[in-house]
């Protein structure tokens, strides 16, 4: 027989955090997501009115919500503008940690590429924030969440 779900260990966002390439904690975000889109290509089969389906692809991609506070990301960014240099590339560290729960649970998002620099953007009267949209390419779960 299956037991009732214990509330407690569900995992609150409030105990996420972002992390630059350097483990420096991006104490203004607040939210991340971040998803891999999963190509496939339809394969016919013999003998069945079903197809198939073959992985061919993979794309990751994401955003990160967070409050203006300095404009560090938007200066980086904007180094591709410059006709002789790359875009700016890096790796992030989501973590989530609820002391609550089965425990913590963070992702490494490697390569990842800012894909629409967000140069201004205001309201009077409003608290500044910032949409950062990315691409990325490659994955690590580095720490699993597992009961007791």
């Amino acid at each position: 027989m299956a037991t009732a779900l214990d509330a407690r260990k569900v995992i609150s966002g409030t105990f996420g955090q972002l992390y630059d390439e350097n483990g420096e904690w991006l104490s203004n975000v607040t939210g991340v997501d971040a998803s891999i889109e999963i190509g496939l290509e339809e394969i016919k089969l013999a003998g069945t009115r079903w197809l198939g389906n073959k992985t061919t692809t993979l794309k990751g991609s994401g955003t990160i919500n967070s409050y203006m506070v300095t404009s560090e990301f938007v200066e980086k960014m904007l180094q591709v503008t410059d006709d002789r240099s790359s875009p700016y590339t890096t790796e992030l560290v989501v973590k989530l940690d609820d002391p609550e729960s089965f425990g913590a649970y963070r992702v490494r998002l490697k390569n990842v590429t800012f894909d629409k620099i967000p140069i201004v953007n205001y309201e009077v009267g409003a608290i500044v924030e910032q949409e950062l949209t990315f691409v990325f390419s490659g994955s690590d779960v580095l720490d699993k969440i597992r009961p007791i």
